[in-house]
């Protein structure tokens, strides 16, 4: 099945609020727990960039699990960052270690030269120019810098998405529904970001398939 792109930015504000608003745990919190295993020496006084961060669920739980963290978090979407910003109020003692920061790649105004770790979640299958991420991710790391990145991988057929949209979406509010279908049909495949990754001369980086519909980029930088 040929790649479907679908809309880079999610700026209506019904459907951010529809993001915010739903349970993404199950999926969120697994992805903390596989950085944690993947990555298993603690550090401490991290910084971390987190690209395409959306509502903050993510960055909000990566910060909670990891007390040395702190995190500058890039999004284009105002009305997605109107919602990260609420979120991170209601949970004491992050705000001062969670800074969302409105802009698109490349060209966001990031404040750090470079980071130890750089994060992403479900934000490649937006681009319709992919080699944004990677080459934003090589522009501000550096040495052992840690890349962690998770995304949808898309399925053979229309079908099969459709059945894993059933699967793990049939009591979401229908603008779920549609953009987790949109979201599938747009995602790469892991060949396809195993070939993102050699054009990027980031080939050193690992491609896991981590669940039925999601797959990692994880590792380091040398």
């Amino acid at each position: 099945m040929q790649r479907i792109p679908e809309p880079e930015l999610m700026d209506d504000d019904a459907q951010a609020r529809a993001y915010a608003n739903a349970d993404f745990s199950e999926a969120h919190q697994f992805y903390v727990r596989l950085f944690g295993d993947t990555f298993p020496r603690k550090r401490t006084k991290v910084t971390v960039l987190d690209l395409g961060c959306g509502t903050g669920d993510v960055t909000i739980r990566f910060a909670k699990a990891n007390p040395g963290y702190t995190f500058h978090a890039v999004d284009g979407s105002a009305a997605m960052l109107r919602y990260a910003n609420e979120a991170v109020k209601e949970h004491r003692g992050l705000s001062g270690r969670i800074r969302f920061i409105e802009g698109f790649i490349p060209g966001a105004p990031i404040p750090d030269r470079s980071y130890d770790v750089i994060l992403s979640n479900n934000f490649l299958h937006h681009l319709h120019q992919p080699q944004v991420l990677w080459q934003t991710i090589t522009q501000f790391s550096r040495a052992e810098t840690l890349v962690f990145v998770t995304d949808l991988f898309r399925p053979q057929t229309r079908a099969e998405a459709a059945a894993i949209v059933e699967k793990y979406a049939a009591g979401e509010p229908e603008i779920l529904r549609r953009d987790f279908l949109n979201s599938l049909l747009a995602a790469f495949t892991p060949s396809e970001v195993e070939e993102q990754l050699k054009e990027a001369r980031l080939n050193h980086l690992c491609v896991k398939i981590i669940s039925d519909r999601h797959l990692a980029v994880l590792g380091e930088m040398s």
